[in-house]
């Protein structure tokens, strides 16, 4: 495949230019006007690295569309896959949420261990559009963490495992008054069943958490697997995030926290949403704000897909992020971050995942759209 008439996004600059494709792979970049027969012509929209995800509840959304409904399984992984192909990600970690402090015996616990089997299932027969690897997100205050986690932790396509404490309270719940509004929302609980749910989560904590933690951390250490930290929101929690060797800090509630993090070598991802909303929806940090700071490397789309690349695009406009600088946050920096060095950059001999982007709308409300996605090579969307 040859590509002509692009506007090219490299590691440090954009050039209109031309790419050869030869056996899935990036051949040959060329720079300046080429008139080649049977060439796709991209008539000047941008040729992008495909986008790489670390950190998406999507599949849960397909598999409990509404609470309590359980969607058959490989429907739901395979919708899940097509709306990733179509939002321009051509590598996925799918994050498998394992316990639920809330619903300990729910549809999330329930449908683990099929989850895994069919993404395992639709992988194995080339069912998928994209590259779907695994991200583990571990409930430290749950009494059955380890029974649930251990069988995954040598699962081929796991490439992280983040620690999580969803207790209200602290981290993302340390105004509580957001978590009662999001459980009478999403829930529907009302008072009574949200205070008796608070003192029976703050037991549980104080019970399990720790411990859970010390056994996952030496689970990790042995496989080598990359820690994350999840909500880190005191100088405290990035303290002990780095005596377990925590490499990523996902979604820091505060600069504080942010920056701390940084003095301890950690990468931090934020989410896509809470750019293109202009903040969080939980009343933490805005992403904007870490990015102005200096402080922020990577964005996940986290439960919105297409707000991976929309924004990678926003952060163009702050100070001190060109172009390729954004684009990096959603392909080579998270790429880095846990040791895939075949893709996340247009360069020779890399994988030829791409995506051609046209911009719409106007210069100041600029939406980048998605034409068409390559992963190795291949049309996906």
């Amino acid at each position: 495949m040859i590509i002509s008439n692009a506007r090219i996004v490299l590691t440090d600059e954009v050039i209109h230019g031309s790419l050869v494709v030869r056996d899935g792979l990036v051949i040959a970049i060329g720079s300046g006007p080429t008139a080649v027969s049977g060439a796709v012509d991209f008539d000047g929209d941008y040729l992008l690295p495909g986008l790489i995800e670390l950190h998406t509840d999507n599949l849960e959304k397909n598999l409990m569309p509404r609470p309590k409904v359980h969607w058959p399984t490989l429907p739901a992984v395979l919708a899940h896959d097509a709306q990733i192909a179509t939002s321009g990600i051509t590598t996925v970690l799918d994050a498998l949420s394992v316990g639920d402090i809330v619903d300990p015996t729910g549809l999330r616990v329930e449908l683990l261990e099929e989850s895994v089997e069919l993404i395992n299932h639709a992988v194995e027969r080339n069912l998928m559009r994209a590259d779907h690897l695994l991200h583990v997100r571990c409930e430290l205050a749950v009494d059955n963490l380890l029974a649930l986690a251990e069988p995954l932790l040598d699962q081929p396509r796991l490439r992280l495992v983040s620690m999580m404490d969803h207790t209200p309270g602290q981290r993302q719940w340390t105004d509580i008054s957001h978590y009662r509004t999001y459980v009478r929302g999403k829930k529907g609980w009302g008072e009574e069943q949200i205070e008796r749910v608070l003192g029976e989560l703050l037991v549980a904590q104080q019970r399990y958490a720790e411990s859970n933690r010390t056994a996952l951390v030496a689970h990790c250490r042995q496989r080598s697997l990359p820690l994350a930290s999840h909500d880190d929101t005191t100088a405290e929690h990035v303290a002990e995030a780095a005596r377990d060797g925590v490499t990523i800090s996902e979604f820091p509630t505060t600069l504080e926290a942010a920056r701390q993090g940084r003095e301890h070598g950690m990468r931090t991802i934020m989410g896509a949403p809470n750019v293109v909303r202009g903040g969080s929806h939980s009343g933490n940090v805005a992403a904007l704000q870490l990015a102005s700071a200096g402080l922020l490397d990577a964005l996940s789309s986290d439960y919105v897909p297409a707000s991976l690349l929309h924004g990678a695009w926003l952060l163009a406009d702050v100070d001190g992020f060109s172009l390729p600088k954004a684009i990096a946050t959603v392909t080579a920096t998270p790429a880095a971050m846990i040791g895939l060095a075949d893709r996340g950059r247009i360069a020779p001999g890399l994988r030829a995942d791409l995506l051609r982007v046209h911009v719409a709308g106007s210069a100041t409300e600029a939406c980048p759209v998605v034409r068409t996605v390559w992963r190795q090579g291949q049309r996906i969307a």
